[in-house]
């Protein structure tokens, strides 16, 4: 059976994906920018925005890391306001469970499901990084090995407030102004090792019964996790081969927990770069490319797995000949690293192979292992490519980055959106009127309790 694709946006968050020479790149702090976006997504009929959120400025070498976005608005207050200008788009937020307390949360995306009638989706994250944590009352850190089970116990502490909550919980009284049905509706208490609360949830029964679960996770536990809770998996592996590999191996772990194969999303990150022939988008592509990748910004990444200040180091010129330090990071705070998952000299081993049999730069090195995957072709090469990796079972879609932001996804609607449309596997118009209808969830996960 052909199998529909489906598309989100993600507005480019703290990283160097934005290319800001381009007199084309815009502010990621003003409203209109959010704005533009998210109705191009809706225009091109897209499932959902997401936004992700960074909650300390990063630091490098003990001053603020400068070279990309190094901070915006609060998640919830754009999602909020991004309500009152969209109809049918989805609206995702990345909000942490290390930091943050189920009641408000749960009560935040509640409200948001009402404000956009049935359009929220929460993608919950975890935090290894103390140094964020620093600017949280209770510490927020929490060793790697448990941030996962607090996760798996936020989300289900949340799950429990929203269905405290029956459908029909709300009876209005005119005279009396009673609007509730029954005298204990909301009340809730739930003790564990991490949550001893108990009370009443004040916010009724969304349109959703839940918003969509969204979870970014790659490790082991992260895997699991989403087997197990969420809706949709914002996935790093976009190649084919590793698409269909990590495709295979999650979707395989849903009938463990009583899951079917279509209950859980696989959407991973994925850039594109368009061009009138193919030829022409490659040369764009690597020009895109230089301009993400400065050698001062390759240099910084440099010093993340080496945890060692090489600002000295020309990085048009082989890599280091010294080894990584071993040990805990003490150059990046606040930023994730390959240090976090495997030993940094075994990287360190592969990058000189790397390096030494493609004769790279530590500048072109460092553009190759950081690229994410992308999409490089003409509008046609484009929408074929997308359309045979979700047909082969390597994705169900992709979460589109553009380069540049407001405006980078205007093209992709206009050129690549209508040959999908034409092949039969993109909608033309929305369906349903929430999330979930876009992407294609049953709504009986969120019947009345």
């Amino acid at each position: 059976m052909t199998k529909q694709v489906h598309l989100a946006a993600h507005f480019p968050g703290v990283n160097n994906t934005t290319v800001w020479s381009d007199p084309a790149a815009g502010s990621h702090i003003e409203f209109d920018s959010f704005t533009h976006f998210a109705r191009t997504a809706e225009r091109a009929r897209f499932d959902f925005l997401f936004l992700a959120e960074g909650l300390r400025l990063r630091e490098q070498n003990g001053v603020i890391y400068d070279l990309d976005v190094v901070g915006r608005p609060d998640t919830f207050t754009i999602l909020a306001a991004l309500a009152a200008v969209t109809d049918k788009l989805g609206l995702t937020g990345t909000i942490n469970s290390t930091f943050n307390e189920p009641y408000e949360v749960a009560r935040q995306f509640a409200s948001l499901d009402h404000l956009t009638d049935g359009r929220a989706a929460w993608n919950v994250v975890t935090s290894w990084d103390e140094f964020t944590g620093e600017n949280f009352r209770r510490g927020g850190y929490l060793p790697k090995d448990e941030r996962y089970g607090r996760a798996r116990k936020f989300l289900e502490v949340a799950t429990e407030l929203w269905d405290s909550w029956k459908a029909d919980d709300i009876v209005a009284d005119k005279e009396s102004g009673i609007f509730l049905s029954r005298p204990d509706v909301g009340s809730f208490r739930h003790t564990d090792d991490q949550f001893d609360i108990s009370g009443q949830f004040n916010v009724p029964r969304s349109p959703q019964g839940r918003p969509v679960i969204f979870q970014a996770g790659d490790s082991e536990d992260g895997r699991e996790f989403a087997a197990a809770r969420a809706d949709a998996i914002f996935s790093r592996h976009s190649t084919l081969d590793d698409g269909q590999a990590f495709y295979k191996d999650v979707k395989g772990r849903l009938a463990t927990y009583g899951r079917g194969h279509d209950e859980l999303l696989i959407l991973p990150a994925a850039t594109f770069v368009l061009g009138d022939t193919d030829a022409d988008a490659a040369e764009r592509a690597h020009e895109i490319r230089l301009q993400q990748v400065s050698g001062q910004t390759a240099i910084k990444f440099l010093e993340q797995l080496w945890n060692r200040d090489l600002s000295d180091h020309d990085p048009d010129g082989p890599l280091p000949t010294i080894d990584p330090l071993p040990g805990e990071n003490t150059v990046a705070k606040g930023r994730a690293s390959v240090r976090i998952h495997r030993d940094p000299r075994d990287v360190a081993a592969e990058w000189r192979a790397r390096a030494e049999a493609e004769n790279l730069t530590t500048r072109e090195l460092i553009i190759e292992v950081t690229g994410r995957q992308a999409f490089i072709g003409s509008p046609q090469t484009v929408a074929d490519t997308i359309n045979d990796f979700v047909q082969a079972d390597a994705s169900d879609g992709f979460i589109l980055v553009p380069h540049i932001t407001p405006g980078g996804l205007d093209e992709f609607a206009d050129t690549v959106v209508p040959l999908l449309q034409e092949k039969g596997v993109y909608r033309t118009e929305y369906e349903g009127e929430t999330l979930r209808d876009h992407l294609g969830l049953s709504q009986s996960v969120v019947a009345g309790v």
